[in-house]
């Protein structure tokens, strides 16, 4: 008989093993199934974690991988193919994985514009997060391009790491709203197509437009289109809100009895540190919940006891 697991966690970022730390040190039988594709492995460091600042994101996952072994936790290398209800978990390479409980921490994948240079910089000098990336380029020509209407507020936000920042609206139509905001910051906008980002001597060099013109850059800041990869979570039937997001509670919890979910697959804002502390409430509400049906069972084998000694 295969082995139950208390709580199966699919994705192994920092809201997944966080909470399978938390839930390893409670005791609980928690199996992590990764299928090592990180959103930021294009990054070469991460910001904005306390006592972590500056760290690769490849070190983070490394250090929680041989933090959650320490407590138990069995971390399996594999691909899932499909979530059934009660819950068995099927894995690309033939197991099927047992569990009272599941964690979805899957994450969101980047849907990057379609320019040459964007996807090969990306993560490096093209960039998506001024909080997470704008102190390394302070001071340096910015430049925003016009992906999504948000991409006018991360120009404005922009300003306050540099005071030469300038707009590529390509395809997104500015109203005069927009406009008057992006003067106002000293924001310089310049019209026409992007054509392709210039590299030489692995470093962007600048923005090329369709009519010719060149634009030195030292980093280019995107919005990207984010989409939660949230198969399993469709697949096992969680409401959704009117934007296609999965809703959970505070702590992750789903629509769906015995499913929570934390991140990035349920929020495109969070951050690693966000992440990894959505992943920690979540483990919190499972273990509670854990503890309330295995309180039940108790309970239920009690009182059977009890009768047949009553009946005895």
């Amino acid at each position: 008989m295969n082995e139950v697991y208390d709580v199966v966690v699919i994705g192994a970022g920092a809201a997944g093993l966080n909470a399978a730390l938390f839930l390893g040190r409670a005791r609980r039988r928690v199996a992590v199934i990764d299928a090592d594709e990180p959103r930021n492995a294009p990054a070469a460091h991460m910001h904005g974690f306390l006592s972590r600042d500056g760290l690769s994101p490849a070190t983070l996952l490394e250090l929680g991988r041989a933090e959650i072994a320490r407590y138990g936790v069995r971390l399996i290398r594999d691909r899932v193919e499909r979530i059934e209800h009660g819950f068995a978990v099927r894995l690309a390479g033939g197991p099927v994985i047992e569990a009272r409980r599941i964690l979805v921490a899957t994450g969101l994948r980047d849907e990057l514009p379609d320019i040459p240079g964007v996807r090969e910089r990306w993560g490096r000098d093209v960039l998506h997060c001024p909080y997470c990336h704008g102190y390394e380029v302070r001071d340096q020509p910015l430049a925003v391009l016009g992906t999504q209407p948000a991409s006018v507020h991360q120009a404005l936000l922009l300003r306050d790491w540099s005071d030469d920042v300038v707009f590529f609206p390509h395809t997104l139509e500015l109203t005069a709203q927009d406009r008057e905001r992006l003067d106002a910051r000293g924001i310089r906008i310049i019209e026409g197509e992007v054509k392709q980002l210039a590299i030489a001597g692995d470093r962007l060099r600048g923005v090329e437009l369709a009519d010719g013109r060149a634009v030195p850059r030292a980093a280019v800041f995107l919005f990207p289109r984010m989409v939660p990869q949230d198969e399993f979570l469709t697949q096992l039937g969680c409401a959704k809100d009117d934007d296609g997001w999965v809703v959970t509670d505070r702590t992750g919890r789903t629509s769906v009895d015995g499913v929570w979910a934390a991140g990035n697959v349920i929020d495109s804002r969070a951050q690693v540190i966000a992440a990894a502390g959505m992943g920690s409430a979540a483990a919190f509400a499972l273990n509670t919940d854990l503890l309330d049906e295995d309180v039940a069972q108790a309970v239920d084998r009690h009182r059977a006891q009890a009768a047949m000694n009553l009946a005895g």
